[in-house]
């Protein structure tokens, strides 16, 4: 289940590319509405009615629910976009820093202890990063703007204090008027999604609720099943994969002072996860099932 979750991740360039013709932004429209629909469904039978009324009533939930919404949607349409843009490495890039900036947010924000191999980890990837700044004269802020959301993400989520799916739901729910409106307005003026795709198309639109509560429903189950431990290092899968595609799949091209960028992070990667692995060993046993992390929670 977590490999599935993880391919299934690192796949979705695909699944965007053949959305194409469809507005970027409209497909994010399209996505509030439809996984809040999935989501709203799934909690209903996994936490029942009682429940998600229940949950809405925790202190400060709307706050937490809408701020954690806010930075999904912006992570979602950043990625979304730089598929469609032709910048697939860049987004590969941006998760694979992710888990780095993720742990970097915890340090800073819940001033969680800063281990060895951690700050090794950043070192190497703040390398890599500084050779695309010093090779492109800018920034790489694609990637940099996917880890950052996603880190900010998963600190506001740690407030939270729910079901994963239900979740999902409440931080969805509260853009559904706007992204209705928008739907509504765009289509009945001809430039959304009916009047940019073909049938097949807007049938595989459709399915976008379905495929991102999927995802998040084999993390969930996986996470009950086997440890951290596993679960981190199928984490890296994704990135891997899309990384693969962006090459070999959708033919972009990968200078060598990108590779030489890209393999700072992939050190620091693997220094991130052979210490997180001794950690968890150190700490815990691996065959009890954990509750899901908060930083994980989406993906």
């Amino acid at each position: 289940m977590a490999v599935s979750s993880y391919v299934i991740w690192g796949l979705m360039p695909i699944y965007w590319q053949a959305l194409k013709p469809i507005d970027s932004g409209i497909i994010i429209l399209y996505r509030i509405v439809l996984v809040a629909i999935v989501s709203f469904a799934g909690a209903l039978k996994t936490d029942g009615w009682e429940e998600i009324k229940k949950t809405i009533r925790q202190k400060k939930a709307v706050l937490y629910f809408l701020s954690a919404g806010i930075f999904i949607t912006l992570n979602w349409g950043l990625y979304v976009w730089a598929v469609n843009a032709g910048f697939i490495i860049q987004t590969s890039m941006g998760h694979y820093i992710e888990p780095l900036m993720i742990a970097l947010t915890g340090i800073i924000l819940f001033k969680e202890k800063l281990t060895k191999s951690l700050l090794i980890s950043l070192c190497f990837a703040g390398t890599g990063i500084i050779i695309m700044l010093v090779h492109y004269g800018e920034l790489p802020m694609i990637a940099l703007g996917l880890g950052s959301t996603f880190a900010i993400y998963a600190a506001i989520k740690k407030k939270i204090h729910c079901s994963s799916i239900m979740s999902l739901f409440y931080e969805t729910v509260f853009f559904v008027p706007f992204a209705a409106a928008g739907i509504i307005y765009v289509e009945v003026k001809g430039i959304g999604a009916f009047a940019a795709a073909t049938k097949p198309e807007i049938g595989l639109l459709m399915t976008v609720g379905i495929v991102t509560v999927a995802v998040l429903w084999l993390f969930a189950e996986s996470e009950k099943k086997t440890s951290m431990s596993v679960i981190g290092m199928a984490g890296y899968l994704a990135p891997t994969i899309s990384f693969i595609l962006g090459v070999y799949y959708f033919k972009e091209l990968v200078d060598s002072v990108e590779l030489v960028a890209f393999s700072a992070i992939w050190i620091g990667i693997a220094i991130f996860a052979v210490g997180s692995i001794n950690s968890q060993r150190a700490g815990t046993s691996s065959t009890e099932p954990r509750h899901i992390p908060a930083s994980n929670a989406v993906k």
